[in-house]
């Protein structure tokens, strides 16, 4: 799991960005977090890879998921 690149796309005021950070923070999964609505660049790239404007976006190895979705992120980080 070391070798995870895994970025977090979201905004302060969004519970789902905060419950997907704490539910990686939970599993040890290291993660670069992404304020969206303080930097327009990211939050440009984030709509580029998802083409959706919601948080959270996750990027797990290049793969995306949009929203806080337990079974996607567990499949992609492997975690039983």
């Amino acid at each position: 799991m070391k070798d995870q690149k895994v970025t977090v796309y979201s905004t302060p005021t969004c519970p789902y960005c905060v419950l997907a950070k704490q539910y990686l923070t939970s599993k040890n999964i290291p993660f670069e977090d992404v304020d969206v609505s303080q930097d327009q660049a990211r939050a440009f790239e984030m709509v580029q890879k998802s083409g959706q404007m919601g948080v959270p976006v996750l990027d797990i190895n290049g793969q995306v998921i949009v929203g806080f979705n337990k079974p996607a992120i567990d499949q992609l980080l492997q975690i039983a």
